[in-house]
């Protein structure tokens, strides 16, 4: 169990790890508030992929991960990530409107 500094290896391995036994690969998340750190894992019961992080960017980072995690598991593992982005779920929140008075 090393961890992977770069964050694009990471995602690129993980992916790779989740489309060669998808029933048997799992993603875990953990966050520790008193050191601020976030690790995340991917495992597949023989190989473990580790990626740690203290800063706060990542987050966006993470969460379009998930999105991809999320498209590969609810489509199937053949389907392109090229087109899952974090836009969509930007796209479907409804504006936000003043907080002035009604006329």
């Amino acid at each position: 169990m090393v961890y992977i500094t770069s964050w694009d290896e990471f995602v690129e391995r993980s992916v790779q790890l989740f489309r060669a036994d998808p029933d048997s690969t799992r993603y875990l998340m953990k966050y520790r508030h008193c050191d601020g750190k976030l690790v995340l894992k991917v495992t597949d019961n023989k190989e473990c992929l580790k990626f740690k992080t203290d800063q706060a960017q990542d987050a966006k980072k993470m969460e379009k991960l998930n999105n991809i995690f999320f498209a590969l598991m609810a489509r199937g593992p053949e389907v392109d990530i090229a087109e899952v982005t974090g836009k969509e779920q930007i796209e479907a929140q409804p504006s936000k409107k003043g907080r002035g008075r009604k006329q």
